[in-house]
C-alpha cells in the first residue's frame, strides 16, 4: 500500500512538472510574440512609391513610419547574400549595365546563383518606367548587399532619430531549383545569419517563407529566431501547413483575401501572429484592421499614417 501511495506521489509530481514546463514554454511564447506594436510592414521598403528592394525604398519606408521592413534574399555565385525578389533580374524595371533592355525569355542568363556580385552590382534598377506600379519614382539604383542594407538603414534610423526598424526577411527558395536558383536550404540559412548576427539587430529581426524547408532549419539550428510561414493556397489549410513543418511558426503570414475570422482566431490560439499580404487597398486594409489581425504588408505605407489615425 505505502508504495502505492509513493508511486501515486511520483505520478502527481511528474504530472505537476509537466504541466507547469508546458506552461512556462507557452507563457514564454506568448510573451516573445505579444505584440507591443502594429506591424506596419512596407513590402519590398516601398513597391509602389520606389524601386523595390532597394536602400531607397527602405528609407522611404522609414520616413513614411513604417516599423517594419520586408525585403527578399538570394545567394549569388561567389557567396554573396543580396536583395531582389526574382532569382533572376527581372526585365520589367531592370536594365543591362549601360542601360540596355533585354527580353524576358534572356531571364535565365542573368539567375544570380550562377552571377558573381560585382557583375549583378552593374544592372540598373528603378531606371525603367515600371508600368504595374505608375506611381514608383524613377531613379537609377542597384541590388545592395544584405550587410551593406542593414548598414544604411541602421545609419539613417539614428542619424534622423527614428526609433530602430524590424527587418521581415523572405529566404526565396524551391525545392525544384536547388543547386541552380540557390544552395540547399541550411546552406543559404547560414549564410545569411552570418550577416545579420555580424550586425546589432539580434532581436529585430523576423524571417519567412514560402518554403517550409528553410523555415525548419531556423527551426533547427537557430531556434530564438522568430519566423514565419507564407501563403497563398487556398487549397491547403493551414493545419496542413502546421502538419507538414513539425511545429507552429510564431507568424503565419497568408494571402490577405483567405483571412477570415476564424483563421485569425485560429492562429491566436495556437500563439501566432497573423500579418496578410499584400494590401494595396484602404479599403482592405480597413477590413484587415477591423478584423484585428497583428499586422499587414503592403507596397503604399503611405496609406498607414490614415489607417492608424
Amino acid at each position: 500500500m505505502r508504495n502505492l501511495k509513493n508511486l501515486k506521489s511520483i505520478l502527481f509530481l511528474f504530472i505537476a512538472v509537466g504541466t507547469a514546463l508546458i506552461f512556462v514554454s507557452l507563457k514564454t511564447t506568448a510573451q516573445r510574440l505579444k505584440p507591443t506594436l502594429f506591424y506596419t510592414v512596407g513590402h519590398r521598403g516601398t513597391r509602389g512609391l520606389m524601386p523595390e528592394n532597394t536602400i531607397q525604398a527602405m528609407k522611404k519606408a522609414i520616413d513614411l513610419g513604417c516599423n517594419t521592413i520586408e525585403i527578399d534574399i538570394h545567394i549569388t555565385k561567389d557567396g554573396q547574400v543580396i536583395v531582389y525578389h526574382d532569382n533572376s533580374f527581372n526585365p520589367d524595371y531592370t536594365l543591362l549595365p549601360g542601360g540596355l533592355e533585354f527580353k524576358e525569355e534572356d531571364r535565365k542568363k542573368y539567375t544570380f546563383y550562377q552571377m558573381n556580385y560585382a557583375d549583378i552590382r552593374k544592372f540598373v534598377i528603378g531606371e525603367k518606367k515600371y508600368s504595374s506600379f505608375p506611381q514608383q519614382k524613377q531613379m537609377a539604383c542597384y541590388t545592395p548587399l544584405l550587410s551593406e542594407l542593414i548598414d544604411s538603414v541602421e545609419t539613417y534610423t539614428k542619424t534622423n532619430k527614428f526609433p530602430g526598424v524590424n527587418y521581415l526577411i523572405e529566404i526565396k527558395s524551391n525545392p525544384l531549383t536547388d543547386g541552380f536558383e540557390q544552395p540547399v536550404p541550411e546552406v543559404l540559412a547560414d549564410k545569411m545569419m552570418a550577416v545579420i548576427t555580424s550586425k546589432k539587430i539580434s532581436k529585430r529581426f523576423i524571417i519567412q517563407s514560402f518554403d517550409i524547408r528553410p523555415l525548419k532549419v531556423m527551426h533547427q539550428k537557430y531556434p530564438k529566431v522568430p519566423v514565419g510561414f507564407l501563403t497563398g493556397d487556398r487549397k491547403v489549410s493551414m493545419s496542413e501547413n502546421l502538419s507538414a513543418m513539425g511545429f507552429n511558426p510564431d507568424f503565419y503570414n497568408p494571402y490577405y483575401g483567405m483571412v477570415t475570422p476564424e483563421l485569425i482566431d485560429s492562429c491566436h490560439s495556437k500563439g501566432m501572429l497573423i500579418v496578410p499580404w499584400t494590401v494595396n487597398e484602404m479599403a482592405d486594409m480597413q477590413q484587415m484592421k477591423k478584423l484585428k489581425v497583428d499586422g499587414i504588408i503592403t507596397d503604399y505605407p503611405n496609406y498607414f499614417s490614415d489607417l492608424l489615425k
